[in-house]
This record gives structure tokens, C-alpha cells and sequence, in this order.
């Protein structure tokens, strides 16, 4: 049996601990989310309290928790696109079997602590990360910030947020700006709470979902392709179409059967910093937001409109589908925060300046226009 090591995991007053007999797990927690969390390595003999992942690659471990939920009665639900089968005892314990990820979890001490048994070291450090972020989450809920989903570039502790639906601009926007030094603190959604007047805002760490054809535009599907050519690897969850694609030199989009979703290129936090060049942010203070809307034939501009923030703009529990709260990590808590920091949060927001822009498909043009709009922020 390998010797246990421990990743912490720090955002802002919210801490996890992971610790597992496999490295590959805690160095992952690190690369994960060392790029906006504060992540590092700590002893495994000194942890004594506190929230708590433990993962280990342990068959026998998972044979017991399966047997034990399938011989009592269980829920058959969906976590991470995959089947789920949970169970509850009476001392709020809470078992749950992944047959098809080979992964079984444990969830006790009120989602305080967490225990996962693994048959494979990948689908471990997968879903080890998963529970460490959602216990984070869970903390930060609790201490009233809230999540919006919005992308966010910070430039002097200034964040613009960009909001909008699928196909809007939020990818295309931080990135855009991240391309002309600003720092990318979101590509998808964000942390944010009322701090001493201010509207402080914190990243969600996650795989940043890049289109074939936004990867080309932005003249970054070399540096993938060469990578990926080189031997190195994008993160897990991108369907192996997207990495055939990349390797093949193809550039147009690709797309889900039925055509409603695309699949798209999924890069790792440390990625765009050490193959794009792009630095990231840990935090900033809300500045001014941003509503972004496509036009191939337009010039960039800001336009007329009356955006203004909707219940779409704020995480929900409705909106966390792929990750619903079955391990009991957020106490009933709504997945993106309470109605009281939700308020506070929009009312903060209400008063910041409001650009609603329109982005045509002359990149270079876009990056000059939005860069300008942050300089005069």
C-alpha cells in the first residue's frame, strides 16, 4: 500500500482537505485547482479536523459499498451522466455506486466527510475533484456568496462579467480579452459576495469548453493540435471525436447526434497559461458587466438594448443538473446561494455599469474593440 499524501484546497474561508493512497489523485486536486484555488500539498499525518475527501483505489472497499446498497433499498438516480445507486440510513449517512465509473462513495458528518472507492486512478482523480469542488461550493454557499453564471476577465482587481446564453459571446469575450492581457478568472461562471462595500468575485474551477472553429479563430488550434501531437493530453471529459479532429487537422465544428449540442475541445486551468500564454486571476472586484451578442456581419460596437440580469444569469439547483446535491454537501441550500445573497448580489450588480456589445466575426477587430472597453472601465 502506497504511503497516503494530502492536497488542501483554499478558497476564500472554504477548505478541503483530499488524502488518498494514490498520488496521482492529490497531484491532480493540485493541478486542478492550484490555477484559481489556492491549492497544496500538506502531510497526511497532520490532518486532525476539517472537511475531508477521502479517495482510495481500493476493489474491496467498492465491493462492500455495493453490496451493502443494492441489498438495501436505494435510489436509482444520475451524477456526472452517470448512473447512481443511493441509499440512506438512519444516522444521515449516506452510500452511493457508480457501477458503470467502478466508483463508490460515502458521505458522512453532514457531507463533512466524504470517502470514495475507486477501481481505476483516473475515474478516482475525477471524482475526487468533483466532491472537493461541490464541498467547497457547499462552504462558500453557506457563507453567503453566491454563483452566477458569467464569464469574467480581471484587469488591476477590476472584473468585467459577460453573461448571456449558449452561442452569445461569454467564451469568445473573456477569451478575447485574455488574449490582449487581461486575466481569466471564469469561463463559464463565478463566485461572487458583498465584501465590505464591494462586490468581491472568486473563480469556479473547471474544464474550459472551447469550440473547434472559436479554438481556430483565435489562432490557438496549432498550439492544441502540436501539443496533442507531442504527447500531451487534454482534460479526460472531451470526447475522443475532438481529440481525432484535432489530430486530423480538421477545423469545423462538430456536433452531438441530433445536432442541438456541440462537442468542443476541453482544456485544463493550467493549460491556457502554459499553452496559450494566458494569465489567470483568483479573485477581482466587480466593475462593470457585459452583454455580448453575435453578428457575423457586424462591426463591433456597443448597441441600444435593455439587458438587464435575469434569474437565467444566477446558478440554481435547476441549472446544476449534471451535479445535484444527492451526497447532502450544501444542507438544503439552493445550488447557487441563498435568496438573501442573491439579492444583495443583484442589487450590487444593478448599479454597475451596463454594456450591451456586438461582436462580428473579424477577430482581431472584436480583441481591439473589447480590450478598449476594459481599458476604459
Amino acid at each position: 500500500m502506497s504511503t497516503p499524501t494530502a492536497t488542501r484546497l483554499h478558497a476564500a474561508d472554504a477548505n478541503v482537505t483530499v488524502l488518498s493512497n494514490t498520488p496521482s489523485v492529490t497531484d491532480w486536486a493540485r493541478r486542478y485547482f492550484g490555477s484559481w484555488w489556492n491549492a497544496f500539498e500538506v502531510p497526511a499525518s497532520s490532518i486532525c479536523e476539517g472537511p475531508l475527501v477521502t479517495a482510495d483505489l481500493d476493489d474491496k472497499a467498492y465491493a462492500d459499498l455495493n453490496a451493502l446498497v443494492t441489498a438495501c433499498p436505494h435510489d436509482d438516480v444520475t451524477y456526472a451522466k452517470a448512473r447512481l445507486l443511493l441509499a440512506r440510513d438512519s444516522t444521515g449517512t449516506i452510500t452511493g455506486v457508480s457501477p458503470e465509473e467502478g466508483l463508490a462513495y460515502r458521505s458522512e458528518q453532514l457531507g463533512g466527510h466524504v470517502t470514495i472507492a475507486g477501481r481505476t486512478s483516473e475515474q478516482l482523480a475525477l471524482a475526487t475533484a468533483r466532491i472537493a469542488r461541490e464541498m467547497i461550493r457547499a462552504a462558500l454557499l453557506r457563507d453567503g456568496w453566491t454563483l452566477l453564471h458569467a464569464s469574467a476577465v480581471v484587469r488591476d482587481d477590476q472584473a468585467l462579467l459577460t453573461f448571456g446564453s449558449k452561442g452569445s459571446g461569454k467564451t469568445t469575450t473573456a477569451l478575447l480579452l485574455a488574449s490582449r492581457g487581461a486575466q481569466l478568472l471564469a469561463n463559464d461562471r463565478v463566485f461572487v459576495k458583498v465584501v465590505g462595500g464591494e462586490l468581491r468575485v472568486l473563480p469556479w474551477p473547471s474544464a474550459a469548453a472551447v469550440g473547434l472553429g472559436l479554438l481556430d479563430a483565435l489562432g490557438l488550434y496549432d498550439v492544441v493540435r502540436e501539443r496533442l501531437q507531442a504527447g500531451e493530453q487534454l482534460h479526460p471529459t472531451q470526447h475522443q471525436d475532438v481529440t481525432d479532429a484535432l489530430l486530423a487537422g480538421r477545423r469545423e465544428p462538430l456536433w452531438e447526434p441530433g445536432g442541438k449540442r456541440e462537442m468542443k475541445v476541453q482544456v485544463f486551468p493550467d493549460q491556457f497559461s502554459t499553452w496559450f500564454g494566458m494569465e489567470l486571476a483568483t479573485g477581482g472586484r466587480a466593475a462593470a458587466l457585459l452583454f455580448p451578442r453575435i453578428d457575423p456581419s457586424a462591426v463591433p460596437a456597443v448597441v441600444d438594448g435593455a439587458r438587464t440580469l435575469g434569474e437565467d444569469d444566477f446558478m440554481s439547483g435547476t441549472t446544476e443538473d449534471r451535479y445535484p446535491d444527492h451526497f447532502g454537501l450544501a444542507y438544503g441550500i439552493n445550488g447557487g446561494g441563498s435568496d438573501l445573497a442573491r439579492a444583495a448580489v443583484a442589487d450590487r450588480l444593478a448599479g454597475l455599469p451596463h454594456h450591451q456589445v456586438v461582436l462580428g466575426h473579424d477577430v482581431a477587430a472584436n480583441a481591439d474593440f473589447l480590450a478598449k472597453l476594459v481599458s476604459d472601465l
